[in-house]
């Protein structure tokens, strides 16, 4: 019972060496599930990151419902900036959702393991939400670009329809396309002995490696692929907010200074998502330790961040939350009135 007793309160410490120990004496002739090694070993830091990731996605969630809910509910938000921040909110809290959840309750496990087809799931999943975001924030710095560089023509190009039209592309033809050209050769590999993931969640670069064959010409479709669709996104975003800035340097009023507000709190998103995933991405072929906590800056600190930077550093948001709060607190006042008069 002491025994019992002390492997409950205080859990094996699980090394790497062990995982690979273990797993080695069950090699199959196909792989069935993979194993995470995850980002730390020590069991009290595991369940300092598991409180820490829980609290964060918990934010994740219910600040970008709220962002959803305010653009949606307030007409003084109805304009295409504000549609294009909703989608980049819904967007966000479903990338957190992909790999998160299976996080969190991996600091609490032993084995981290996942099966061979949620492995998949998760690769499909990122890749087709991550690539929809890189085209949504080009759309976005669109949409700034026409709003800073070409306003009097702002609201004919930026139609309602175009602006459908656009989230509609970044959606299916470019994250739609971008997935299924890695995934259809992904599936397709042979998984015969290694499954052991130096990651959190499945990730292409890492779980390609653990195929059974020549992996140089998947490894530079990736390149093809991934990399330089996140290179090709940042370096449009660097060329649109250069030219915004230069045509915001000539001008000096109140609103150029309020549109510099908006493009700096797009920078910082645009630099934490697109600096790990070109580092990452780009070059599949080296696998680095840190690879790991960079996929975390996309995967949760980005969206965690969005939330804030979109919310804290934007004036009609933070006057639509003030209207909303006072005109909640004066229903709440009326209501409680009208009950004490008719008691």
């Amino acid at each position: 019972r002491p025994a019992l007793l002390t492997h409950i309160f205080y859990p094996l410490q699980v090394k790497p060496e062990d995982i690979l120990n273990k797993m080695d004496g069950g090699n199959q002739s196909t792989v069935s599930e993979f194993v995470f090694l995850g980002l730390v070993h020590s069991w009290s830091m595991q369940v300092f990151l598991f409180m820490v990731f829980l609290i964060l996605y918990l934010i994740i969630v219910s600040g970008n419902i709220v962002i959803l809910t305010l653009i949606v509910t307030d007409p003084h938000l109805h304009s295409p900036m504000y549609f294009f921040l909703a989608i980049l909110s819904f967007v966000d809290m479903w990338l957190s959702s992909v790999t998160t959840p299976k996080m969190i309750t991996d600091f609490l496990r032993e084995y981290k393991t996942i099966s061979f087809g949620g492995c998949m799931c998760q690769i499909l999943f990122v890749h087709l939400i991550a690539g929809s975001e890189m085209v949504l924030l080009v759309v976005m710095a669109y949409d700034r670009y026409v709003a800073i560089c070409k306003p009097l023509h702002y609201s004919s190009i930026m139609s309602l329809q175009r602006c459908i039209g656009l989230v509609l592309t970044s959606w299916t033809v470019v994250g739609f396309i971008h997935t299924t050209s890695q995934m259809v050769f992904t599936v397709g590999l042979p998984f015969c002995g290694p499954n052991v993931v130096d990651s959190i969640f499945c990730d292409l670069p890492l779980v390609i490696k653990l195929a059974c064959t020549d992996t140089y010409n998947l490894e530079l479709l990736v390149i093809a692929d991934s990399g330089l669709l996140s290179l090709v996104c940042f370096i449009l975003l660097a060329i649109s907010y250069i030219i915004m800035f230069v045509t915001l340097w000539q001008r000096s009023s109140s609103a150029s200074s309020k549109a510099v507000s908006t493009l700096s709190a797009h920078i910082t998103v645009v630099t934490l998502f697109f600096g790990p995933a070109i580092f990452i991405y780009a070059f599949p072929f080296n696998s680095y330790s840190v690879d790991k906590f960079l996929s975390v800056f996309y995967s949760i600190i980005t969206p965690f961040l969005n939330p804030i930077i979109y919310t804290l550093r934007n004036q009609e948001m933070k006057a639509t939350i003030k209207r909303l709060s006072n005109q909640y607190i004066g229903s709440c006042l009326f209501l409680e009135k009208k009950m004490l008069f008719y008691n």
